[in-house]
């Protein structure tokens, strides 16, 4: 059974992964897995325009590590491609 995909889908703030951390997470059964590619303008500030976030996808319930991926896509690390990646990702909910 589908989850309603009204509830917004969590994403942590973009200082998360300002500070490259991978966040992985859950909407039903579909998975997901946000990786950073930081590039640092001086030692203690991240340029954010020359920065992304890799999101994949899987649907089921293994873990990243054990499953296939069926989706992947590149976004900008700024408020606009955080908002972007979770269109995207709820896209992929509602395909479930």
């Amino acid at each position: 059974m589908n989850e309603p995909a009204c509830e917004p889908l969590f994403l942590p703030v973009l200082h998360s992964f300002e500070n490259n951390n991978i966040f992985s997470g859950s909407f039903g059964r579909m998975r997901f897995r946000v990786t950073p590619d930081i590039t640092m303008k001086t030692p203690k500030e991240v340029d954010n325009d020359q920065s992304s976030m890799k999101a994949e996808v899987w649907h089921g319930e293994y873990c990243y590590e054990k499953s296939e991926i069926e989706d992947t896509r590149v976004f900008p690390l700024s408020p606009e491609g955080l908002e972007q990646m979770r269109a995207w990702l709820t896209e992929h909910v509602e395909q479930a």
